[in-house]
């Protein structure tokens, strides 16, 4: 079997990312690997909020995110809210609405299973 390199990205989470481009939402975005399997395609990279309005978003997708900065709180359909800190980890399952807020910014790194950006 003919072996593969590893990717590296040196200080990934300091990469300016892009806009969600939600009407009066300061969020981005930005994948920072893509996974070359086409099957079993994953997306990784760093979402960023700031203070200010919050992000409702429904995931059509499998995705999980740990806070790398900040403090999230996260809140969905079912009742369900949490302040999530540096260290937690959060699973969105597809078909999750969820609301992300923060009190002054927020980081988290993911790992899902969609089409890339």
């Amino acid at each position: 079997m003919s072996s593969k390199p590893f990717k590296f990205k040196k200080q990934a989470i300091k990469d300016s990312q892009p806009s969600m481009n939600v009407a009066g939402v300061p969020a981005w975005l930005g994948d920072t690997f893509i996974s070359a399997d086409a099957d079993k395609r994953i997306c990784a990279g760093f979402f960023r909020l700031e203070k200010g309005n919050p992000l409702n978003y429904s995931y059509d997708y499998e995705e999980m995110k740990i806070v790398v900065e900040g403090t999230f709180i996260i809140s969905d359909d079912t009742g369900q809210k949490v302040t999530a800190t540096v260290g937690d980890v959060l699973y969105f399952p597809s078909g999750s609405n969820i609301k992300f807020e923060t009190p002054d910014h927020a980081i988290g790194f993911f790992c899902g299973q969609r089409v890339p950006l």
